[in-house]
């Protein structure tokens, strides 16, 4: 996506340009001898007020928006880039320039469901949407961090992505634009539980999911979010420890079907991830959910690694694990999918685009399979 911000010296152009041919016609016009003081005055006065009023200009724009909106891009400072794997790393950034309105932006797309913003890469003039992370109790901001308006992103760098490369090559306090919130699914007041399917770094957006959707909880209001998450890495999902009993199924990879391989065929058993080394990040956030919210989110882990992928016996499990009823309305039951484009056509069916806008398509892959009675899918 092309985007650009107009030069503010451009604008000003016009009227430095009006002095310079003011200040040259009253040289031009002066005899050869020296001025007369009042020629000279009249010029020195022009100048001066011309130049008085491109300063002002200048100073009337300011350094630009400093609020995150969806029409302008936003600058903000990279304040750290902590490793995660050797793929990923937690970005985290504050504005450039500091607005009170910053958290009461983040506030409103909490509570609507997941969100995107827009980072730019200016050189090539594109740009990438990435997921901000919820503060959680394992990875806390302080109260002077959260007013400032920090975010936290899980970015891998993709060899071939050219917004990632150029945001992991960034120096530390090196300026970053973005635009945003986007939001990519509003989830209903009436939501009681999703079912969100992840692949990779599609556990952002599921991190997201939970933290919209058990903000919502009351005495008497206890919704439930279940996640599968399949990664590529076991450093990724580092000391995770799954929810639910081993399953027997058996279940291609995704990517095995995606690249129309008939290799490759692995267990649709979650994983168990070994518990003796320090877990990783993604693993710490999910837990502080957990504690947070407990009995209210769990969590099964697949490794591509070992073999381990999610099949549609575990999806069905917990499909048929959950009660039914005719009366509940539209929108109380969810599935999301996120991930790479490659998983979410596999489990799902591929978005399409159309008018130049991103739309859902046609449910298809393996949930296209399943008896969704009362669950609503959809794609992020």
């Amino acid at each position: 996506m092309n985007a650009s911000i107009p030069s503010l010296c451009g604008r000003c152009r016009p009227a430095l340009r009006q002095a310079a041919i003011l200040s040259r016609r009253y040289a031009s016009t002066a005899p050869k001898s020296a001025p007369s003081p009042k020629n000279r005055w009249i010029g020195i006065a022009i100048v001066t007020v011309a130049a008085g009023g491109t300063g002002a200009y200048l100073r009337s724009q300011g350094p630009g928006s400093v609020t995150l909106n969806q029409e302008t891009f936003t600058k903000y400072s990279l304040v750290s880039r902590e490793p995660v794997s050797s793929t990923s790393s937690l970005f985290t950034l504050r504005p450039r320039y500091h607005s009170d309105h910053s958290y009461d932006v983040y506030e409103d797309a909490w509570k609507t469901g997941v969100w995107s913003v827009m980072f730019k890469q200016p050189q090539l003039q594109i740009g990438r949407d990435y997921t901000p992370l919820p503060v959680t109790a394992a990875t806390p901001l302080t109260v002077d961090e959260e007013n400032e308006g920090y975010l936290r992103f899980f970015i891998r760098k993709d060899p071939f992505g050219e917004v990632s490369r150029y945001l992991h090559s960034l120096a530390i306090g090196a300026d970053i634009e973005m635009r945003g919130p986007q939001i990519e699914c509003a989830i209903p007041e009436e939501t009681q539980e999703i079912l969100f399917i992840a692949g990779g770094t599609g556990i952002a957006p599921a991190l997201q999911a939970g933290y919209s959707l058990l903000n919502r909880t009351t005495e008497a209001n206890r919704p439930r979010i279940h996640i599968l998450w399949a990664s590529r890495l076991k450093e990724d999902c580092l000391g995770g420890k799954g929810d639910t009993p081993l399953a027997t199924s058996s279940q291609r990879s995704w990517f095995s079907g995606w690249f129309g391989s008939s290799g490759n065929t692995g267990q649709g058993s979650q994983v168990a991830i070994p518990q003796d080394k320090e877990k990783s990040l993604i693993v710490r956030e999910l837990d502080g959910l957990k504690s947070q919210y407990p009995g209210q989110i769990t969590v099964d882990y697949y490794l591509d690694e070992e073999n381990r992928f999610i099949s549609k016996k575990n999806i069905s499990d917990y499909i048929e694990s959950m009660p039914r009823s005719p009366a509940d309305p539209r929108g109380r039951k969810l599935i999301l999918v996120s991930g790479p484009e490659g998983f979410i056509s596999y489990m799902a069916g591929p978005k399409l685009w159309a008018d130049g806008r991103e739309l859902q398509g046609p449910l298809r892959g393996i949930i296209k399979e399943l008896d969704l009675k009362g669950w609503a899918v959809w794609k992020l």
